[in-house]
């Protein structure tokens, strides 16, 4: 059975990245820590560090911790306008993680220097326009996330996306994101044409996410209709469980947001060790290189702290709760082991079945594989 479930969930994903299983668990801040990264990759999937709210120490450390626990292959995410970005990825190099992954406005000679040295890159697009530039950046492989995901996401369904940049084929592997969490998404995306399938929300729900139990139970008990998406944590349209906190910051002007963007941006600062003009600065260049103002991405200041106070004190009223839509279904906090081992059984399960559908199909003199083609001499007149 192994070696059967082997074979058939073995694709370009696997094969470019070098994990046993077609599955991501992604970045998620405060969330993607060295202990979650390490259980997902040991159960056979690929994970990836959140490094983008870590300092280079704090990050070093992580990795060194990941490497002396297993030798899989795991990634770095990174945000393209960090200011210690420079030496985040001369840490990905000197310890040779197989990956790294990044979101919007990627730097390209960033992207050509880590690929230089054989890291692989993994860019999230959340809209099919966005798909031939990252891939003309030097994508190896193309996260899709649809509007389902939690976090940043774009407007449009996770399966319409995919069938928009599966159409374009631009000869990358491709990751399904958005509304996964079982071995039917993984079969279905598999099916659809996708390589694999990328989580975040089910990562987090799982025994060794160290986001706090308070925290975790507002997951368990959310509704999908009750997990909208808002513009006012940072300026960009963002998938988060609707609680005290976003109804409060739904209902604030956009004078009381910037100011307090400013406030939660002075202590984020303080925390990363960072002056206000390097932050500012830092602002600038991100609004330059997106399709964000100067004032949204100064917005942005508000979530660290916000998201802090429900990820990592423990918090969750006096937080927020960025989450994809699948959380509603999700009920209950499996290892990561046992989560991917559910997963990987009932997608060979699923497979099966389709396999014996295709079969019966074939077989069935009623089938439209059993209807004759027309000769040509049937034509004619």
């Amino acid at each position: 059975m192994n070696s059967l479930v082997n074979e058939s969930l073995q694709t370009p994903l696997t094969e470019t990245l070098g994990c046993k299983y077609p599955i991501i668990q992604t970045a998620m801040g405060w969330v993607s820590t060295a202990e979650l990264v390490q259980a997902s990759i040991e159960a056979g999937a690929f994970g990836f560090l959140a490094a983008a709210v870590m300092a280079p120490e704090e990050c070093e450390t992580a990795i060194k911790t990941i490497k002396q626990a297993t030798d899989a292959p795991f990634g770095v995410n990174l945000h393209a306008f960090q200011a210690d970005v420079g030496r985040l990825v001369d840490l990905c190099i000197d310890y040779e993680v197989a990956a790294i992954s990044y979101g919007r406005a990627p730097d390209a000679k960033l992207i050509d220097r880590v690929r230089a040295r054989g890291i692989h890159c993994v860019p999230t697009i959340g809209a099919g326009k966005h798909a031939t530039r990252a891939v003309e950046l030097g994508a190896d492989l193309l996260v899709c996330q649809g509007g389902e995901g939690g976090g940043h996401t774009g407007t449009t369904p996770t399966w319409l996306l995919l069938s928009e940049v599966l159409d374009q084929d631009l000869g990358v592997p491709v990751i399904a994101c958005g509304g996964f969490k079982d071995g039917r998404g993984l079969a279905a995306a598999l099916v659809y044409g996708a390589d694999g399938i990328a989580m975040g929300t089910r990562f987090l729900l799982t025994r060794e996410s160290p986001t706090p139990m308070t925290t975790k139970s507002c997951y368990l008990s959310a509704e999908v209709t009750k997990i909208p998406v808002s513009s006012k944590l940072d300026g960009l349209p963002q998938r988060m469980i609707l609680n005290a906190q976003l109804a409060a910051l739904e209902s604030s002007s956009g004078i009381s947001m910037f100011v307090r963007a400013l406030l939660n941006g002075w202590r984020y600062k303080k925390q990363m060790d960072r002056g206000l003009f390097e932050l500012l600065a830092s602002a600038w260049r991100m609004s330059r290189n997106t399709e964000g103002s100067f004032v949204q991405t100064m917005m942005a200041a508000n979530a660290p702290m916000i998201i802090q106070r429900a990820m990592v004190d423990g918090v969750p009223e006096e937080g927020v709760l960025p989450s994809g839509q699948v959380a509603g279904l999700i009920n209950d906090l499996p290892s990561c082991e046992a989560l991917v081992q559910a997963i990987v059984t009932e997608a060979t399960e699923a497979q099966a079945r389709l396999s014996g559908l295709r079969g019966s199909i074939s077989t069935d003199p009623t089938s439209i594989d059993a209807i004759p083609v027309p000769k040509e001499e049937d034509h004619a007149l």
